[in-house]
């Protein structure tokens, strides 16, 4: 019975099979099953009986069951004790409700399952013969009927949560469909500036987030961010962070401006409540003169290889607070030159904070050496650094979202 039991995964064949087999053990004529669950005394419902010849389904046919209210069972039922009764007839009475289903028995052992310590549910074993039932079987009955009342009512709870989880699954998943059509649907032809994107949320949607913006005069304006935390409320605040970027054309000219427009808007409408905040890096590029603008938001710095000489630089002159902390923040301006054959690489802690196995991080040396070679192109770029990354963490799923915006300077 045990081993059968254990194949069980709907309740209804489980509670089907463990009474077929339990009829073997304990001789019965006839049986039955209540429940006062959602029930306030003394209404209770018929469950399982017998002598249904089409068993209703309580967890899925819940309308199918009939509803009754007070009588014997009723009694035992809200008593929560387990009881044994040599003769029913006497305490039954002629308008019991349940005398359709107790009619021609005379024994009974009523059998109560424990939930938080009331009976809400309860069997009973029935004879016809009177005194049917050894008083000393039943302690054994009654742990025998809550343990597999526990373990059905597991299954139950375990098809519950599966149910749950495919419904949130699926919404997570139009929620990451909706966030993934909000990032650009192609990289834009920018002169002298070979692009490659490479964009990977943890698990559904994401709070990654990058954009590109083409402005007066030729130049362009690049942006990477990241939302702190994961999953839909980084995903939520990702998109409220783009709609403020992309409605922002005239801040967008000046990267300091740019950013703090951004934090004021965060900071006054969305942030100060929910306790999230945003790291950025944005920079203008103008490839008449190859000269990049950019100011920082608590973002990590981006790594330029200059192929010229073989150094790989950090853009870490300017590293201001994170949007969204401080409405008040000024952020600071700086700029420098790209040279032919230089490699622009902007990323998310995503990439430098993925762990191996023995918890080690890829950090910024490894991401550094996997830029090394010159010459390559934007997305041989972006797989020179996603092989790295891949060797590195044993193609391990990522704990956060990871995010690649990779340029090269012609």
């Amino acid at each position: 019975m045990m081993r059968e039991m254990s194949r069980q995964t709907d309740p209804q064949a489980m509670v089907q099979a463990y009474i077929n087999r339990i009829r073997s053990l304990l001789p019965t004529e006839r049986s039955l099953s209540v429940s006062r669950r959602d029930l306030t005394h003394p209404q209770f419902r018929i469950t399982r009986f017998s002598g249904w010849a089409d068993p209703i389904n309580p967890w899925t046919e819940k309308d199918r069951l009939p509803l009754l209210s007070g009588g014997l069972l009723a009694e035992l039922l809200y008593g929560d004790e387990p009881v044994v009764i040599d003769d029913i007839e006497p305490r039954l009475a002629p308008d019991d409700p349940a005398r359709p289903y107790l009619e021609g028995m005379r024994s009974l052992m009523a059998l109560p399952n424990y939930d938080q310590g009331e009976a809400l549910n309860m069997s009973f074993l029935l004879r016809s013969l009177p005194a049917a039932f050894d008083r000393e079987d039943l302690p054994e009955r009654v742990w025998m009927s809550n343990l597999f009342g526990r373990a059905t009512h597991n299954l139950v709870l375990s098809e519950e949560v599966r149910r749950a989880y495919a419904l949130v699954e699926r919404e997570l998943q139009v929620v990451a469909d909706i966030q993934r059509a909000l990032l650009p649907e192609a990289l834009p032809a920018i002169p002298k500036l070979d692009l490659a994107v490479f964009y990977r949320a943890s698990r559904w949607a994401g709070g990654d987030y990058y954009d590109l913006f083409a402005l007066p005069d030729g130049r362009w304006g690049l942006l990477i961010a990241d939302v702190s935390g994961h999953g839909t409320p980084a995903a939520v605040l990702m998109a409220i962070t783009q709609t403020i970027a992309r409605s922002s054309s005239s801040a967008q000219l000046v990267p300091n401006r740019f950013l703090g427009h951004l934090n004021h808007r965060l900071a006054r409408g969305y942030t100060d409540r929910s306790g999230h905040f945003v790291t950025a890096f944005y920079a203008v590029f103008d490839p008449r003169s190859r000269k990049l603008e950019y100011a920082s938001a608590g973002h990590n710095p981006p790594r330029i290889k200059r192929c010229v000489d073989g150094r790989v630089i950090s853009l870490d002159a300017v590293n201001g607070l994170p949007l969204g902390l401080f409405d008040d923040h000024d952020y600071q301006l700086t700029s420098l030159y790209l040279s032919p054959g230089d490699q622009l690489v902007l990323y998310t802690d995503g990439i430098t904070e993925a762990a191996n196995p023995a918890g080690q991080l890829f950090g910024t040396d490894r991401l550094d050496a996997s830029i090394s070679r010159c010459g390559q192109s934007a997305v041989s770029l972006i797989h020179s650094i996603r092989d790295a990354l891949d060797a590195f963490t044993d193609q391990r799923p990522p704990s956060d979202d990871q995010t690649l915006l990779v340029g090269r300077v012609a």
